[in-house]
């Protein structure tokens, strides 16, 4: 095979490059399918926060009467929850309430007959919540759509970014790199999955390893037991392998 290269930089289109745009679709598909997942659990949580800022404007602030409460182990009750059973009233209706989460630091002061603040919802008045407990969670939720904000940019910038990589991995070698022979460690792996070796090769009288790049079921472009890659200084300790293929598609070949 006589090869006849341009020198860098050389015009490579994405689309000569064979598996490139495959691979940039599989990223891609990748990334939308992660980004719709995050999407659904923000929007999840979205809706909870909603559904707490609404309640929070319809309720009402009762006081109700401590009858029965369940605490964690003593030594596990900092940042832990309990629940409590309540008597209270909503007009002339009385109800019972049990499964009323609080602080357990809150709870532990307490006994029963002790007076409790609850929150009622007129809409739901037999499910009343801990004032103090809601309005402390309350604080927190309010910094969700800061935080969903932030999550969305951090998401798409990740995403930009792994396609920009992927792009720079298949386009920027062949394009600036230095091609160069390379002398493997040893017999090149048969696999139909992309082929990655330890190899190495020599400029002004240093040798360089690198871990070398095979496109899956390729012959690469030989000289004896050497083989001809490209490598980019941005990219130290990788290389990617040309095989036969790629050389006569790209027209580097006589």
């Amino acid at each position: 095979m006589q090869l006849a290269i341009p020198q860098a930089p050389r015009r490579v289109p994405l689309s000569k490059v064979p598996g490139a745009i495959a691979r940039l679709v599989r990223v891609a598909a990748v990334g939308l399918g992660l980004m719709a997942m995050l999407g659904a659990g923000a929007g999840a949580l979205g809706r909870f926060v909603v559904e707490e800022q609404d309640f929070l404007s319809r309720a009402q602030e009762l006081e109700g009467q401590l009858a029965a409460l369940t605490l964690p182990p003593r030594g596990e009750r900092e940042g832990a929850e309990a629940t409590l059973e309540v008597l209270y009233a909503v007009g002339e209706v009385r109800y019972s309430a049990s499964g009323v989460r609080t602080h357990a630091e809150y709870a532990e002061g307490l006994g029963p007959g002790a007076r409790v603040l609850l929150l009622v919802d007129p809409r739901v008045p037999d499910r009343p919540r801990e004032a103090g407990y809601v309005r402390s969670r309350a604080k927190t939720l309010g910094l969700v759509p800061w935080g969903l904000g932030l999550g969305a940019l951090v998401g798409v910038g990740l995403f930009v970014r792994e396609l920009r990589r992927t792009l720079r991995a298949e386009l920027e070698p062949l394009r600036k790199g230095m091609l160069v022979w390379l002398t493997p460690e040893g017999p090149l792996p048969e696999s139909r999955r992309e082929v990655l070796f330890p190899a190495s090769y020599w400029k002004q009288d240093q040798k360089h390893p690198v871990r070398a790049r095979l496109r899956p079921g390729r012959a690469p472009v030989r000289n004896g037991d050497k083989v001809l890659a490209a490598v980019l200084s941005s990219l130290p300790g990788q290389a990617r392998v040309i095989d036969e293929e790629l050389a006569r598609t790209l027209g580097w070949v006589r």
